[in-house]
């Protein structure tokens, strides 16, 4: 017997086949993720932007009503018109597309004012020593380069002249910063006011009638606002009519107050009786 250690015996020719295919496999395997991470093109893929936290700057909901607050008009105040006043519907001053409701109040401490359809009251006094019952009436005519509400407010010797526009009442001023005012006869400059459409948009005019043998002379004196109405100075004047009898309609208007078709006692307030 001899004394060298044994050979180690021969390693199966199948077990080295199944280790070399064992790792190809492997091999293959890591390939493949590199190339599926790496998009095939080679570029390393970017990791994923973080999740956004949440604000208050948030994109609203897309199922929430909006909350919408409609068409121009004046904001709501806390008086309302007076209890025994006059009143009667008149032509929208706020632009929000509703008429809107002029009224007089009688007394001492007379006031003409407006409450819009919105909620808003505005008003002022009518400063005048006349007797006579006030009337009014509320339309909206030229003024600068725009149009604006205007109130007549005619007290029997004078018709006062007011700016509605943005939710207030104010009396328009001629160019001596006074009130501007219309004469109905008792000074000699005029006895009444009317209003005639030039270019689709009423223009407010100072008229004058005067009689002779009989027959009347109408003149007219456009009055020139500016914006808001709330300056007045005379502008254009004209002879509109000679001849004219006392029954004709463009005396008649002469000695009036109107403003296109809406006449003082019939389409406005009258300061109600003591």
């Amino acid at each position: 017997m001899s004394d060298s250690p044994d050979p180690a015996p021969a390693r199966n020719p199948w077990t080295w086949r199944v280790i070399v295919l064992a790792a190809v496999v492997v091999v293959a395997v890591v390939v493949w993720l590199v190339v599926r991470d790496d998009g095939g093109d080679g570029a390393t893929a970017a990791s994923p932007p973080p999740t956004a936290t949440a604000t208050q700057d948030a994109s609203p909901d897309p199922s929430a009503s909006p909350t919408t607050t409609g068409a121009a008009g004046c904001a709501e105040t806390d008086e309302g018109t007076p209890e025994g006043a006059d009143t009667h519907e008149t032509v929208d001053v706020d632009g929000d597309g509703e008429a809107d409701t002029a009224w007089l109040t009688g007394g001492a401490d007379r006031r003409f004012g407006i409450t819009t359809a919105s909620g808003a009251t505005f008003s002022v006094a009518v400063d005048s020593a006349s007797p006579q019952r006030a009337s009014a009436v509320v339309n909206v005519v030229a003024a600068g380069d725009d149009t604006a509400p205007i109130a007549l407010v005619d007290t029997g010797r004078e018709v006062l002249l007011f700016s509605a526009a943005d939710c207030d009442l104010a009396a328009t001023q001629n160019l001596a910063g006074a009130p501007y005012t219309f004469d109905k006869g008792f000074t000699g400059q005029g006895t009444g006011v009317g209003c005639t459409e030039v270019d689709g948009a009423l223009h407010l005019a100072g008229l004058n009638a005067t009689s002779a043998d009989g027959s009347f002379t109408v003149e007219r004196t456009f009055v020139d606002l500016d914006d808001g109405a709330l300056a007045a100075s005379n502008g254009e004047a004209s002879t509109v009519a000679e001849g004219a009898g006392p029954d004709d309609p463009v005396v008649v208007t002469a000695q009036g107050t109107s403003c296109g078709e809406l006449a003082v006692g019939e389409d406005g307030p009258v300061e109600p009786e003591s």
